[in-house]
């Protein structure tokens, strides 16, 4: 993945490069009723916030962190340093092998495409397996113009209805869905600026061009923090 050096620096620096909580790893686990020596991938790890939380939270399981970018599992092997049973590498969440028991993935699957990355992941799934992921969607109604800006980025970005029917054109059941607004949005637009005032100071052109694109994201949020939402959906193939 080709990402500018400078994005590279502020996002490193990100205990997570998204919205979550470790309490929605959690919840997704035990709605899951998950537990026991399972093969867990969190694809598109970034820096392993999550791969720590399903390591802690699944002592006998085996949880490797998967991420494109080497900048993020070089910040990440520290993390999970003392974890014996969680791993980061390199690698292509496109192309998971598994099998996994469990595959999670927090925010990252829009880089494939919902459909297109569910079923590239059914054949990595072990028999019973599942997929968790949190997905970008529209709430319905009328959304402010923060809202249809904030999410510009994305253009096939759908609602909760488009998004389930996304899941069953890939050939998946859903289990549950749980939103995500307000806190977790909070928490990571809240690291975002500790860590733009950081590195604001003797800052390149470069490097302010991206501090600069990340406080608009951040104020665009924040315009509408109740109309802006993953949805973490828990999945299984029919």
């Amino acid at each position: 993945m080709d990402l500018p050096p400078e994005f590279l620096t502020l996002y490193s620096r990100l205990d997570r490069q998204g919205p979550g909580t470790p309490e929605d790893v959690l919840w997704a686990l035990g709605r899951l009723g998950l537990s026991g020596p399972l093969q867990v991938c969190d694809a598109g790890c970034g820096t392993g916030a999550d791969s720590v939380t399903l390591a802690r939270a699944l002592p006998e399981a085996q949880v490797e962190g998967l991420d494109a970018v080497p900048a993020f599992i070089e910040a990440g092997q520290a993390r999970v340093a003392d974890l014996p049973n969680a791993a980061l590498r390199l690698g292509d969440m496109g192309a998971l092998t598994g099998p996994y028991d469990l595959i999670w993935s927090a925010g990252a699957i829009y880089f494939l495409g919902v459909t297109e990355g569910l079923r590239a992941w059914r054949a990595a799934l072990a028999p019973g397996g599942v997929v968790a992921f949190s997905q970008g969607v529209f709430l319905g109604g009328d959304e402010p113009q923060a809202v249809r800006d904030f999410w510009a980025p994305e253009p096939a970005l759908t609602d909760r209805e488009g998004l389930r029917a996304q899941v069953a054109e890939a050939g998946y059941e859903i289990l549950d869905t749980r939103l995500l607004i307000g806190a977790p949005w909070e928490a990571y637009y809240g690291s975002v600026t500790r860590e733009i005032a950081a590195l604001r100071p003797g800052a390149s052109p470069a490097m302010a061009e991206v501090l600069d694109a990340s406080e608009r994201e951040g104020a665009l949020w924040r315009q509408a923090p109740d109309r802006i939402a993953y949805e973490l959906v828990l999945a299984r193939p029919d």
